[in-house]
C-alpha cells in the first residue's frame, strides 16, 4: 500500500509542473493574485496564514492554484492584505485583457499567445497598458495618414488652390523675365508690367494664406465636410439612415421635397440637395414596394438572409440591400451598405463596424462589389477582412443590377451593391484580406495594386 501511494505521489509530482505552464481560465488565477499581493506587501507566507487562520501549507496551495477558494477565506484574504474582494477575484480589467487581444489579432508575422492575455496583465499590467495604449495609437496614426492621404490626393478645393499659387507664380515668373531680359521698355508698358506683378502678387498671397489656413484645420474624419457627397452622407448619418417620414403610405414626392428643404435651411449646399434627393427618392420608391411593416415581419420569420427575403417577396437583391440598410438597427441588425456606379466610384456608404471605407481615394479594388461589376445579377458571397484595420472579419454580399429599363438609344445604367454584416463564423467560407486603398494598404505582392502603399514603403 505505501508503495502504491509512492507511486501515485510521484505521478503527481510529474504533472503538476506541466499544469502549472498551460494558461489558466481567470477563475482559476486567484492564487497568482494573492501571492503577488502578499509579495508585494511584503508579508511572509506563514504570517498571512495565520492571520487568515489557515495553515501555511493550504495557503502555498491556494497560492499555487491547486485549491479553489471563495466566501469567507477569500474575504479575510482580501482584508488581510488590505485589498478589495474584486481585486483578488476579478484580475485585470476586462478592458485591458480585451484590449490585448485586439492587439493580437492584428499582429502581422507574429504569433502571440491570445489565450494567455489575462495571465500577461496579471503578471505585467503596466506592460499590457503600454502594448494596449502602442496599438491603439497605431491606429489612429493609420486613420490620420489616410484622411490626410484622401485630401492631398483627391480634394478638389485643394487642388483649386494649388493651381491658383502655381498659375500666380508662373504669371510673375514670366513678366518679371520680361523686365530683365528686354533692355528698353517704354515706359506705358514697364507701369503695366509693374501693374500685372502687383495685382498677381496680390493674387499669389490670397491664394497662398487660403492654402495655408485650410492645411491648419485639424484631419478629422468626422469633421470638415468637403464635397457635396460628405454633406449628403452627413445628413444620412445624423438620422441612421432611416426617414420615418417616408415609411408612411402618405408620403410622396412632396415629402421628400419637404426634407430636402429643412436640410437646405440648416445650411445644406445646393449640389448636396440635389444629392440627397435623389437617395430620399430612391428610399420612397424602396418604402412603397417593400413597406416596413410586411418587410421587418418577413424579415423576423426568415432571418436576414436577403436571397430568401428576396424569393418571398419578389423584389431584386438591390433593392432588398437597400431596405435592409434603412431599417434601424433594432429591426435589421448591424448592417452595411457600399454602392458604386459603373465606373468604381463610391456614391453611397452606410458604415459598419470593422470596416473602413475611403471619403475621397479609390477604394481596394479586391473588394467584392467591383468583382460584382464584371458579372452582373450573379451574386457574390465573401468573408473579407482589411489588413492591419484590427483583424475583424465581415460578411460581403455583393451584386450588380441595372439601374431602370434599356432603350436603343442608351444602355440603362449599371450599378453594384455591397452588403455588410458581422462574421458568421467559418460557415461562411475562408476569409480573404483586403485593403481599404492602395495608398495606405501593407499588403504585399497584391496583383490588384495600383500605387505604391506609403505604409509599407514610406512617404
Amino acid at each position: 500500500m505505501m508503495f502504491y501511494c509512492k507511486q501515485v505521489f510521484t505521478q503527481v509530482q510529474q504533472v503538476l509542473p506541466e499544469a502549472e505552464k498551460k494558461p489558466m481560465p481567470e477563475r482559476f488565477m486567484i492564487g497568482t493574485r494573492i501571492r503577488e499581493r502578499r509579495v508585494l506587501a511584503g508579508i511572509r507566507q506563514t504570517e498571512l496564514a495565520q492571520k487568515v487562520g489557515i495553515s501555511p501549507s493550504y495557503l502555498n496551495l491556494i497560492e499555487h492554484n491547486r485549491r479553489r477558494i471563495g466566501g469567507k477565506t477569500l474575504l479575510q484574504l482580501a482584508s488581510a492584505l488590505d485589498v478589495e474582494p474584486s481585486v483578488l477575484s476579478e484580475g485585470a480589467a476586462a478592458t485591458l485583457v480585451s484590449g490585448l487581444r485586439e492587439a493580437a489579432g492584428a499582429a502581422d508575422g507574429a504569433a502571440p499567445e491570445r489565450d494567455r492575455a489575462e495571465e500577461f496583465a496579471e503578471r505585467f499590467p503596466g506592460w499590457a497598458r503600454l502594448v494596449t495604449g502602442l496599438y491603439r495609437r497605431n491606429g489612429e496614426m493609420e486613420r490620420t495618414i489616410e484622411t490626410l492621404t484622401d485630401r492631398l490626393a483627391h480634394d478638389p478645393f485643394l487642388e483649386a488652390s494649388l493651381h491658383e499659387v502655381i498659375s500666380a507664380v508662373t504669371a510673375i515668373r514670366a513678366t518679371a523675365s520680361i523686365l530683365v531680359e528686354t533692355e528698353e521698355l517704354e515706359p506705358e508698358w514697364t507701369a503695366r508690367f509693374h501693374r500685372n506683378i502687383n495685382e498677381d502678387s496680390a493674387r499669389l498671397t490670397e491664394g497662398a494664406q487660403a492654402l495655408v489656413k485650410y492645411l491648419e484645420g485639424a484631419p478629422n474624419r468626422d469633421a470638415d465636410v468637403q464635397s457635396p457627397q460628405d454633406e449628403m452622407h452627413a445628413v444620412l448619418a445624423a438620422r441612421g439612415f432611416h426617414f420615418t417620414e417616408l415609411e408612411h403610405e402618405a408620403a410622396g414626392p412632396k415629402t421628400v421635397a419637404r426634407l430636402v428643404q429643412a436640410e437646405a435651411e440648416r445650411g445644406l449646399s445646393g449640389p448636396a440637395q440635389t444629392l440627397l434627393g435623389a437617395v430620399l427618392r430612391q428610399y420612397l420608391e424602396d418604402a412603397r414596394a417593400l413597406p416596413m411593416a410586411g418587410f421587418a415581419a418577413r424579415l423576423r420569420r426568415l432571418g436576414p438572409d436577403p436571397a430568401a427575403l428576396a424569393g418571398a417577396t419578389g423584389a431584386g437583391l438591390a433593392q432588398v440591400f437597400r431596405r435592409l440598410a434603412a431599417l434601424p438597427e433594432a429591426e435589421a441588425g448591424p448592417v452595411g451598405l457600399v454602392i458604386c456606379d459603373a465606373s468604381g466610384t463610391l456614391i453611397f456608404r452606410k458604415p459598419i463596424t470593422g470596416f473602413a471605407m475611403p471619403r475621397l481615394a479609390g477604394a481596394c479594388a479586391l473588394w467584392p462589389l467591383y468583382q460584382a461589376l464584371s458579372q452582373p445579377l450573379a451574386p457574390l458571397r465573401r468573408r473579407v477582412r482589411q489588413v492591419r484595420r484590427g483583424g475583424e472579419t465581415v460578411e460581403a454580399l455583393a451584386v450588380a443590377a441595372r439601374e431602370g429599363a434599356p432603350d436603343f438609344d442608351r444602355p440603362a445604367p449599371v450599378r453594384a451593391y455591397m452588403l455588410l454584416r458581422p462574421d458568421p463564423g467559418a460557415a461562411g467560407g475562408a476569409v480573404e484580406e483586403i485593403g481599404v486603398s492602395c495608398r495606405i494598404c501593407p499588403l504585399a505582392a497584391c496583383r490588384a495594386r495600383r500605387e505604391p502603399s506609403i505604409l509599407a514603403e514610406g512617404f
